[in-house]
């Protein structure tokens, strides 16, 4: 799935010149966290949170610094402050260096995004125009959303052992590429001694997803070790 896929595409968005005012009851009236700021050709030029109001002075809760501290900042990083803490427009108080995406940017990758620069959604951008945004809640309801896999019918305990092995084979951690495995009437039964308190645990979400699997019996053994 790419994000053209998940992305909501009716974007609420503020211009440059929208007031600190206004900006903070949007946020409120519309029950979001964020909104992209576009100019007047609908293109992204930064992206207001909420976190970008915490810090004014109209709520006496703007920075302040340790004389020394103050001292050692440079008169750049104050005056960045000043302007966040008491600036009126949009554009005094965005974040002009946005993370964002394309239609066509997978699902991982947004992910990724998401945990790198922890941030909580990510600007769609087509032609330099905005045309979407996915937060966290627009992966999880496509999560939701995906329907269960009808139940199959009939299979072997062959091909879901054969199905098993091959899964284990391309998990880096997994010792069971063929050893210790056996399925008898849609249960897959696990045997041998454990490498990590996770292992099993790891070994039975793979089992579980084979189609075909009824039940997980562990027979494995956890060295005194790795218990707690």
């Amino acid at each position: 799935m790419n994000a053209a896929d998940v992305m909501t595409h009716s974007v609420i968005t503020v211009t440059p010149d929208t007031s600190v005012v206004e900006l903070a009851k949007l946020l409120v009236e519309k029950k979001v966290s964020a909104v992209p700021v576009v100019d007047g050709s609908g293109a992204l030029v930064g992206i207001v949170t909420k976190g970008d109001l915490l810090r004014r002075k109209e709520l006496a809760s703007e920075r302040r610094h340790h004389p020394i501290a103050a001292f050692l900042m440079s008169d750049l990083a104050l005056e960045q402050e000043y302007i966040r803490s008491h600036g009126s427009k949009a554009s005094d108080i965005m974040q002009r260096h946005v993370i964002t995406a394309t239609p066509t940017t997978p699902l991982s990758e947004i992910v990724d995004l998401f945990e790198r620069h922890r941030v909580k959604r990510v600007p769609v951008v087509e032609n330099g125009k905005l045309v979407g945004i996915v937060s966290r809640v627009d992966l999880v309801r496509a999560l939701a959303a995906i329907k269960a896999a009808a139940a199959p019918a009939h299979v072997s305990d062959r091909k879901i052992r054969r199905q098993l092995i091959a899964e284990l084979s391309r998990q880096r951690w997994s010792k069971y590429h063929g050893n210790n495995v056996t399925v008898c009437d849609g249960v897959v039964h696990f045997w041998g001694l454990l490498s990590t308190p996770a292992e099993f645990d790891a070994l039975r979400v793979a089992a579980e997803r084979i189609p075909g699997v009824r039940g997980v019996c562990d027979h494995t053994v956890t060295p005194p070790t790795l218990v707690a």
